[in-house]
């Protein structure tokens, strides 16, 4: 069996690779900053990451931070790997880091170059947004009696628990380069998928669509995020507020 090393494997997608992985009889470490025996923090390094791949055949590389760092990290995390002699690296990217300039974005297209240029057998698999964010997002804007919403905008949320098989398969396969992206099983309007959530958690908001400015809003309008053409992921947003919310 293969020896796996899954970076953020305590994390929302990092742990389910990890849970699909062991059930199929690997060894999975797994790295995060306060996971024993790996607690590595990837933007700073240090020999804990060395003894972390010693003998690692494969990594799953999930860690990432909307704060920043994500490039460091990875920079770190291919040398350890260069040393360790690692032969596979999957990378889980964003569906439009190359068309949608918001900074995380951009720094995870970076990342995707440093994998690619890294001398490592490597796999990039881009998704779209998990309904996990679309739910904290939604919870966000219908806070307030009359919630704001971004006008013309729409999204192709996907469960978590598919990109994680997805990964997990990509895994023990050979290095294949840039893959097909995944996406959710319905490219739906904000407002239908504000109402949706509204409907779980039993709340009545009005909704009100305001147009933004700017370079990244209008990527976003345009559908930059969105794979319609990929449209593989099979479990909906009301599925998965259903098991959330009851």
């Amino acid at each position: 069996m293969t020896t796996i090393l899954v970076t953020g494997g305590t994390g929302t997608l990092g742990r389910l690779v990890t849970e699909k992985l062991r059930a199929d009889g690997h060894e999975v470490r797994v790295l995060s900053r306060h996971s024993e025996p790996y607690a590595v923090d990837l933007r700073k390094g240090g020999p804990a990451l060395d003894v972390a791949l010693a003998g690692v055949e494969t990594v799953v590389h999930c860690a990432s931070s909307p704060n920043g760092g994500d490039e460091k990290a990875a920079g770190r995390l291919i040398r350890a790997a260069r040393r360790a002699g690692a032969g596979h690296l999957v990378y889980i990217s964003i569906v439009g880091v190359d068309r949608v300039p918001l900074p995380y974005y951009r720094a995870k297209l970076a990342v995707e170059r440093r994998i690619e240029e890294s001398g490592l057998g490597w796999t990039v698999l881009r998704a779209t947004q998990f309904h996990e964010l679309m739910a904290t997002f939604l919870g966000a804007l219908t806070a307030p009696p009359l919630a704001l919403l971004p006008a013309a905008l729409s999204d192709q949320p996907v469960e978590v628990s598919e990109v994680a098989a997805r990964l997990a398969e990509l895994a023990l396969r050979a290095p294949s380069g840039r893959v097909p992206d995944m996406g959710g099983p319905e490219i739906r309007s904000v407002p239908s998928l504000a109402r949706a959530y509204l409907d779980a958690t039993g709340r009545n908001r009005r909704l009100l669509e305001v147009p933004l400015i700017g370079r990244t809003y209008g990527a976003f309008r345009a559908g930059g995020h969105l794979a319609p053409d990929q449209a593989v992921g099979k479990g909906t947003f009301e599925e998965y507020l259903a098991r959330r919310f009851g």
